[in-house]
């Protein structure tokens, strides 16, 4: 395993991050194929082995069983000093509350309390707002995240998806009022979705800002042949419409290069894909969403491959412009 500084900080994070939206329960909030404690532990046990710290889960994974699951795991292991645990806030808890969405005080004081509590742990290494709230002002919600830091609730603070002027005024107010800064940004970034280009990630390098892209994979497009149907693409079809919608074209010649490549260096799709995004100046680790072991391990051994510039300019030219989407 490789590590790094994630942004300007000093927090040492391994160059995979398991992603933990995949495990869920039986609360009927999860996702289809998604899988429960018994198929998630191991996985997280081979993480750890693999020599991986960094875990990303959120409050809103599977309404609180995915922390469950992640924190027990982690328990288990003896090292809370040694991993560093990332978890998210802004998505509605309970149907019908108001107050356990957005990024309220309200909100962000009362589902820290029950993510430690369901995490099992006194702190969070990484708190993350999930989405920007355009509700409330950012002022509430930076003195709010400062306010978890300096009660050691929480170590670090983090992003995820925005346009990059909302984490420019957000940067901003917490640099005026000397608040507890940002230091990781996760946002939507693969072969398939390269917006992020454009504004974000530049903003991210100039502030010292990691990047942890989400969806690394495409939602698993970027590693089998064109249209090929799994459970969770069926599940999720019209989710993925949303994605790749007027951009077939140029997404197929994208993942047909992926497949060349791998051909020719004799290693997986997923391999190629991960090793591009870890190749970016601005990328920290990808968050790998994994629900099965060999998953992993494919992730892992990205690390080792190096594309050629060669190799990047067949990955990266047929890509053509689209709407981000968070």
């Amino acid at each position: 395993m490789k590590y790094t500084k994630l942004g300007n900080s000093g927090l040492e994070v391994s160059r995979i991050c398991l992603g933990c939206m995949g495990f869920g329960g039986d609360s009927g909030q999860h996702q289809a194929w998604s899988v429960g404690p018994d198929e998630a532990q191991p996985i997280i046990r081979a993480a750890l082995d693999a020599g991986i710290n960094f875990f990303d889960t959120a409050n809103g994974y599977s309404r609180g069983q995915s922390e469950e699951i992640l924190g027990a795991a982690l328990k288990e292991s003896g090292d809370r000093d040694n991993v560093v645990i990332a978890s998210k806030v802004y998505f509605p808890m309970r149907p019908g509350e108001r107050n356990s969405r957005g990024l309220s005080r309200k909100a962000i004081t009362a589902e820290l309390d029950h993510s430690l509590r369901r995490l099992g742990t006194d702190y969070i290494d990484l708190y993350q707002i999930h989405r920007f709230d355009d509700r409330t002002p950012v002022e509430e919600t930076l003195a709010a995240l400062d306010d978890a830091v300096r009660a050691g609730k929480v170590r670090y603070i983090g992003a995820s998806s925005m346009w990059a002027w909302q984490f420019a005024k957000m940067l901003s107010a917490s640099e005026r009022n000397g608040w507890a800064r940002f230091i990781s940004m996760q946002n939507h970034y693969n072969l398939l979705h390269r917006e992020e280009e454009r504004e974000m990630l530049p903003l991210c390098v100039d502030a010292g800002v990691g990047v942890i892209p989400w969806s690394p994979l495409a939602r698993g497009i970027l590693t089998r042949e064109w249209g090929t149907v799994t459970e969770r693409s069926e599940a999720e079809s019209l989710i993925t419409s949303r994605f790749h919608d007027n951009h077939e074209a140029s997404d197929r010649a994208i993942v047909d290069e992926v497949a060349s490549i791998a051909t020719e260096r004799g290693v997986t799709r997923a391999q190629i894909a991960t090793a591009w995004l870890l190749a970016q100046p601005s990328v920290a680790a990808p968050i790998i969403g994994t629900t099965k072991l060999h998953h992993l391990e494919e992730a892992v051994a990205a690390i080792d491959v190096e594309l050629s510039p060669a190799e990047r300019t067949r990955l990266e030219s047929p890509y053509t412009p689209r709407t981000p989407v968070f």
